[in-house]
């Protein structure tokens, strides 16, 4: 099996990783860097649990070749959160109780971040569009986009 050598940046620090060319960037997140908090959820770009931002944007880790990442900015979960303090739309989905069983809450905390750095002022419906591709089975949806209108309101 061939390995390919990328420089990747993930939450900030530089990385070397040999990869194979068929390696998802979710299972070289989790496999070769340690970082169990992108979860894998069903494999096929639709429910939004691997949600990273690559480059500043949002991606579904599981439909991205590590290759692909070369030179590539990751923010995984791990990287909201500076000097010990939570992103504000972490603080805010814990106060408004937007986390049951927490499997979705990396990507959907992901997506929103990604909403509030292009747009921190968003409307109800700006915010259910950036949130479209994570399903989540326990909250029913409004907790979270509370949290969201409630993050973006503290950074206003």
């Amino acid at each position: 099996m061939t390995l390919h050598r990328i420089t990747i940046t993930v939450n900030g620090e530089t990385e070397l990783v040999d990869v194979p060319s068929s390696m998802t960037l979710l299972q070289m997140l989790r496999d070769k860097l340690v970082l169990t908090g992108t979860k894998n959820g069903c494999a096929a770009g639709e429910c939004g649990a691997c949600t990273v931002l690559m480059n500043g944007e949002p991606v579904n880790s599981c439909m991205v070749l590590a290759v692909e990442c070369d030179r590539a900015e990751i923010t995984t979960i791990e990287g909201l959160a500076h000097d010990g303090q939570l992103d504000p739309v972490q603080e805010a989905i814990i106060v408004q109780g937007g986390v049951q069983c927490g499997f979705c809450t990396p990507g959907i905390l992901i997506s929103a971040r990604a909403l509030l750095d292009r747009n921190p002022d968003p409307s109800d419906y700006e915010i259910r569009d950036a949130l479209v591709g994570n399903l989540c089975r326990c909250t029913g949806y409004l907790r979270i986009i509370d949290a969201v209108k409630e993050a973006a309101a503290k950074a206003g």
